[in-house]
């Protein structure tokens, strides 16, 4: 059935991860460096995709504390190497320090903070940045939704200027199309769906759009300035009189800012119960970033998602930026 003749009212149950799931049992699995899975959440997700044949985990952080968790609920560590770092700060540079020898395809966030992490892979002498700006972006299963919806940047780049938002853009475009969903309809989303010098974000839209004209931003068909509502719903576009490839069928939404996409993804998320997958983008490898609320199915939809983009740059002879 056609997009445009599913109601956006039919409930759709959740099931597009599972197809991402048995999708990546279907490739090689990925070395993957955790980093400090010091509680039972980090270390058993871990685990969990490692029983899924998804991922190969390399565990770094404090030895006896990881040990300890282990035992302490169960846990069989016993085939997976483990890296001994003193504390978060250490086993996140040790981590980095891990990527750069070869030892692994992707990291994954264990139980330190975001920041911490993302200071060890961002730093300017022995991180992990490459030429494209690190972006986030968030894989949604919205069960009423017929389509997998890519949010971005929701957590990473507070304030993204134009230059910025075209790699955002382009990080996305190259996630979408690489873990195999095909060409992907880009939504560049605002408060309103015309042009107007009272709305920055909608002048940015639409350079956006003539820079995706020009080649500056490549793979996937873009359109905005367009609010949410006609960005993902038929009925609104036409309502509107928007017609474009991408109106009421927008697969990734480009937000304006972060603060926009927070709250964008967590409204889906809480209201409409949607799942909320996240990898980062940008640097030398692909970076799980899960949450201690995530459900399973979520933290390996995480790691699926990696690992196929990780597999398609196994299949290129020169690896492009993560």
């Amino acid at each position: 059935m056609a997009i445009s003749q599913i109601s956006p009212r039919v409930q759709v149950q959740h099931s597009k991860y599972d197809r991402l799931i048995a999708a990546a049992k279907e490739v090689p699995s990925a070395k993957t460096v955790l980093v400090h899975p010091c509680d039972e959440t980090s270390l058993r997700g871990g685990l969990e995709a490692a029983e899924l044949g998804i991922i190969n985990p390399i565990l770094v952080g404090p030895a006896e504390r990881i040990s300890s968790v282990a035992k302490q609920y169960g846990l069989d560590i016993g085939r997976c190497e483990l890296v001994d770092a003193e504390h978060s700060d250490a086993a996140a540079n040790k981590a980095v320090e891990l990527i750069h020898a070869g030892k692994g395809e992707l990291l994954m966030k264990g139980s330190l903070h975001t920041d911490e992490l993302m200071r060890a892979v961002a730093s300017s002498k022995t991180g992990l940045r490459t030429e494209r700006r690190i972006s986030h972006v968030f894989i949604m299963d919205v069960p009423s939704h017929p389509d997998t919806l890519f949010i971005t940047d929701a957590a990473i780049n507070i304030f993204p200027d134009l230059d910025a938002k075209r790699d955002i853009i382009q990080n996305a475009i190259d996630l979408f199309t690489k873990i195999g969903l095909g060409i992907p309809r880009v939504g560049i989303l605002s408060a309103v769906e015309t042009v107007t010098s009272k709305i920055p974000s909608t002048i940015e839209a639409a350079a956006l759009c003539k820079m995706a004209e020009r080649g500056q931003i490549t793979g996937g068909v873009l359109d905005g300035p367009l609010a949410f509502d006609n960005a993902i719903d038929v009925e609104a576009a036409k309502i509107k009189g928007i017609k474009s490839e991408v109106a009421g069928r927008a697969q990734i939404l480009v937000v304006p800012d972060l603060e926009a996409g927070n709250m964008l993804a967590k409204n889906l998320s809480f209201i409409a119960k949607a799942d909320a997958a996240g990898i980062v983008l940008g640097a030398r490898v692909p970076i799980i970033l899960t949450s201690r609320a995530d459900s399973v199915r979520t933290r390996m939809a995480s790691c699926a998602v990696a690992v196929l983009y990780a597999n398609a740059r196994r299949r290129t002879a020169v690896l492009p930026a993560a």
